[in-house]
């Protein structure tokens, strides 16, 4: 296993991607790949069903997020102009069991408290929750690219360092990603020397949508749906670059080869990821005495209301 896709979405982000988890898994298993992240965006909907399919399908789910971030207090509903200017992306990964806790507990929070527009933690939550859990800066939406993109590096750098005592500087990673769209080059460098200042490691991703390149236009179909417009429309709902897609380890190594390390990366957080869901008979029942006679209490429930 040479690559590990980390930044990967499914139907649960609703109209934004047209994965399926099974597509999702199966395709990675197709591809060699023996282990796969689910984040999708804001909401941990899909993580039961993710877990139980992968283990029947013979790939290792990785249970993760991407989540909106606040620019300042989740509970300030004023702040921008702009739904773009409300919150900064933020992918988080579970490394371990109380890692996944924590991620339901934000992914919850997110809604009941700092929802504007999109459901959004602060940072007072993540550094509330951040027991177990490893996070990705993103895509261009992520605090660090948004603020390189505006030319503000002192502020990214500033971001970075944020993030990294957060999480800490071993599990926060800076992404690079490349789906063809004019500047991602730049970017990709200056998200480089922001992990030389900070001396925090890289991550290459992929920000999947879809499963194929033939796929690229039913995403834009269902992202217009989301946005009540016509595929015809001029100002129609569309990516930059054409290639969301699942792209295979080859692929990936060949438009990273520069940076080596950023798809190691990728093998090592897969290998620090471990999180084990019980679905035994008495789970979420109350303890209560059993007669010996039954072998769960689940079956002893079953004979009480027969």
């Amino acid at each position: 296993m040479d690559f590990v896709h980390l930044h990967t979405h499914s139907e649960y982000s609703l109209l934004d991607s047209t994965n399926t988890i099974r597509g999702l898994l199966e395709k990675a298993k197709d591809q060699g790949m023996s282990a796969i992240a689910l984040t999708d965006h804001g909401n941990v909907r899909g993580a039961v069903e993710f877990y139980q399919e992968a283990q029947k399908i013979g790939v290792k789910p990785i249970i993760g997020c991407e989540l909106y971030v606040a620019p300042g207090s989740r509970h300030d509903k004023r702040g921008g102009n702009q739904e773009k200017d409300s919150y900064f992306h933020l992918v988080v990964l579970a490394k371990n069991n109380q890692g996944y806790r924590n991620l339901v507990k934000l992914s919850s929070r997110a809604f009941t408290e700092g929802f504007y527009y999109k459901p959004r933690v602060d940072s007072e939550l993540l550094s509330d929750y951040s027991e177990g859990l490893i996070a990705l800066s993103a895509c261009k939406s992520g605090e660090i690219p948004k603020k390189l993109l505006q030319g503000d590096y002192d502020g990214a750098v500033e971001a970075g360092k944020k993030y990294a005592e957060i999480f800490g500087e071993e599990d926060f990673y800076l992404e690079l990603q490349d789906q063809d769209v004019e500047g991602q080059d730049k970017l990709n460098d200056q998200v480089v020397e922001v992990s030389e200042e900070l001396d925090l490691d890289l991550v290459a991703t992929n920000d999947v949508h879809y499963l194929d390149p033939d796929d690229r236009l039913a995403h834009e179909v269902l992202l217009n749906i989301k946005a009540n417009k016509k595929i015809t429309d001029e100002d129609r709902m569309r990516y930059e670059g054409e290639e969301y897609y699942l792209k295979s380890p080859e692929e990936m190594k060949e438009r990273f080869s520069h940076v080596p390390e950023a798809l190691e990366n990728t093998v090592d957080i897969a290998s620090r990821c471990e999180v084990d869901l019980d679905f035994g008979d008495d789970y979420l029942l109350p303890p209560f005495e059993v007669p010996d006679k039954y072998e769960s209490s689940l079956d002893y429930l079953r004979k009480l209301v027969e």
